[in-house]
């Protein structure tokens, strides 16, 4: 089976590691020259809504996933004409959207921090009163690791986090006076059977992801479990889910959720979940590690040529790893051209904790 994957990137690369170990193929549609993950598969270069290219993809691959939100939703459905998308595009659609978002969460009964949608700085005013200081400005789409967000601390931060944000449409969030920052990684298959991973208790700096400890027996695993199957089951998703939440005083305060691998749940990586649930199958249980540090860090680089050797090194049953970091920019799964890691992280000990 040929998977293709929308996306070349640092998670691009880590689904290809999963596939290729168990026996799958994989084949890449990226605009960038040298995406990390053309060491993986092949790299069709070209830009998500190049038909030409969508009809190739189609034809190459038996199903076709992604690594990221940022494509074209549009790409999702013409892909879906001819052969299996996971997740579909409305997944994607409302991921992309935080006012989409906050509207399955209103619906679905998930609590979230008060919010007001705004375009245009005397709205933004408006909604500063309605829903107190501090608050964040968050852009409504293609907001990441911080990026298109703005803190305000009174109203005479409204005319410089409008322009923080490039004055878009965008959502005014209340602060959330929270514990922690936590999160639930789930995968769903085409039959509906979902699994789920261990609550992961998340450190953040800078607005990036640093630390992620899953937590076993966590007193709001049945809660985060029942937000994040209402979810995937509105959408009808398909394949790896993340949802991040705050801790608010033991209540569960929905944050955003991401239709894909999340950097707070690689170190599930060995249960090959995403291309599991893409292909049918049903996931696997990774057992529970210690943590894992996510430290961004400079590429270093290996020729294309070494893709053969690694790939039959994968199906041999090897697994190098490439993940939780960023390259030198600092996002994490970023699209700037590299022949092979885009980063590097420290892992610390993934055995199944030790009973006692």
């Amino acid at each position: 089976m040929t998977i293709g994957i929308l996306g070349a990137g640092q998670l691009g690369q880590m689904l290809a590691q999963a596939g290729i170990a168990l026996g799958q193929d994989c084949v890449f549609l990226d605009p960038a020259e040298a995406p990390c993950a053309a060491v993986m598969g092949d790299h069709l270069s070209a830009d998500y809504d190049d038909a030409d290219a969508l009809a190739q993809l189609a034809r190459r691959s038996d199903v076709v996933t992604l690594e990221f939100e940022n494509v074209p939703v549009a790409t999702l459905d013409t892909l879906a004409q001819s052969v299996p998308v996971h997740p579909g595009s409305r997944s994607l659609a409302c991921a992309q959207d935080r006012a989409e978002e906050k509207a399955l969460f209103d619906r679905l009964g998930i609590a979230t921090p008060t919010y007001r949608l705004v375009d245009s700085a005397d709205a933004l005013r408006e909604a500063l009163r309605d829903v107190g200081a501090p608050a964040v400005l968050k852009n409504r789409r293609f907001g990441y690791d911080g990026k298109g967000q703005s803190v305000l601390k009174s109203t005479d931060d409204v005319d410089a986090a409008w322009d923080a944000v490039g004055g878009q449409p965008s959502i005014l969030e209340a602060f959330v006076p929270f514990q922690r920052e936590v999160s639930m990684v789930a995968a769903r298959a085409t039959d509906g059977a979902m699994r789920f991973y261990p609550v992961t208790e998340n450190v953040h700096r800078d607005g990036i992801l640093r630390l992620s400890t899953p937590q076993q027996d966590d007193p709001l695993t049945d809660a985060a479990r029942q937000a994040t199957r209402a979810v995937a089951e509105a959408l009808d998703h398909v394949g790896v889910l993340a949802f991040e939440f705050f801790d608010r005083d033991g209540e569960l305060v929905a944050n955003e959720f991401a239709p894909r691998v999340h950097n707070s749940g690689h170190w599930t990586q060995d249960g090959a979940v995403r291309v599991r649930s893409a292909v049918g199958r049903h996931a696997s249980d990774p057992g529970l590690c210690h943590g894992q540090h996510h430290r961004p860090g400079r590429s270093r680089g290996r020729p294309v040529g070494h893709r053969w050797r690694l790939r039959a090194q994968l199906r041999q049953g090897a697994a190098p790893r490439a993940q939780g970091g960023a390259c030198e920019c600092g996002r994490s799964g970023c699209r700037h051209p590299d022949p092979a890691l885009a980063g590097r992280s420290r892992r610390l000990d993934l055995r199944p904790a030790a009973a006692g």
